[in-house]
């Protein structure tokens, strides 16, 4: 089992070429690289050149870091046209860094707007197939989550669109700080995943929907917006110790990823503890006879 940070919380002090150092020295052997503005921004072409990916890879192997996955977020399904073909133009542009930098996964968003599902699919699949050739020629597993506001959010249903897709090299990424939001049912979401499980994202939310939806007020009454976090684990109310029960019920050795937002102040700690408490799940609920090697 590969334990990766995603050091996002480092992004504003630090460059895209500065990060490796600063995942190992929180003591992790693995990097995420989610959108960062040097590297491969939210909703807008990568912004680094070939010499920088180069000096990325060079960097991470010299630090002892591999690279999980890079972590693009576009809008390849819409809502226009337009905002489709430049997402996938930079889809393009990040499977050929990610191959680049000798990494063989990416992971991301359904995206689209979830008041517009139809549409928003028949966007993503036209994007999927002219992107699938690139995936399938260059050996890069592509793996989906659904996210609030996406115009798939729930687990299930997300589950079953990866397995429609009906290719091996796309899987399926559970985020725990998304619990409340695709249905608040790990065990069932994980386990109906099987072996297209293949990522986890590691942070801690508040119950959004607890006392009678309460537990966030939002103005206008009615609101659509979803709300969430990404705190450190024990902060929030999603249960972990189910999360893992049913992580070793289905036998997953894939990538666990700390990806905590929101406390920079506290960032170097936090994730050193994140890492201790993913182990000690780890150690729990798999059992000595059948633990993955943790790395």
């Amino acid at each position: 089992m590969k334990l990766a940070l995603d050091p996002q919380m480092f992004y504003a002090t630090h460059s895209v070429l500065e990060l490796p150092d600063v995942v190992a020295r929180a003591g992790y052997s693995w990097m995420e690289l989610s959108p960062k503005d040097d590297f491969v921004p939210f909703f807008r072409y990568p912004r680094a050149d070939d010499a920088t990916v180069a000096a990325l890879r060079r960097r991470a192997a010299d630090a002892g870091v591999g690279i999980a996955s890079v972590l693009p977020v576009l809008r390849w399904s819409g809502p226009g046209e337009d905002e489709r073909q430049a997402a996938v133009r930079a889809w393009k542009r990040a499977i050929r860094m990610t191959v680049d930098l000798g990494v063989d996964v990416m992971n991301s968003e359904f995206n689209g707007r979830p008041e517009s599902p139809e549409h928003a699919e028949s966007q993503f699949l036209r994007s999927f197939d002219e992107l699938a050739p690139m995936f399938e020629r260059e050996g890069v597993t592509l793996v989906l989550e659904p996210h609030p506001d996406d115009f798939i959010e729930d687990g299930h249903a997300a589950v079953n669109m990866v397995r429609g897709l009906n290719a091996g090299w796309v899987r399926f990424l559970y985020c725990t700080p998304h619990t409340f939001h695709q249905g608040n049912d790990p065990a069932g979401i994980i386990g109906a995943a099987g072996d297209r499980l293949a990522y986890v994202h590691l942070a801690d939310t508040l119950d959004h929907t607890a006392s009678n939806g309460l537990r966030y007020i939002v103005n206008p009454p009615g609101s659509t917006v979803r709300v969430h976090q990404h705190a450190e684990m024990g902060r929030g109310e999603v249960d972990f110790d189910a999360v893992f029960a049913a992580l070793a019920a289905n036998g997953f050795d894939g990538v666990v990823s700390s990806c905590v937002f929101g406390w920079e102040e506290q960032a170097t700690e936090i994730s050193v503890r994140q890492r201790e408490k993913a182990v000690a799940l780890v150690e729990k609920h798999y059992g000595a006879d059948r633990r993955p090697a943790v790395r």
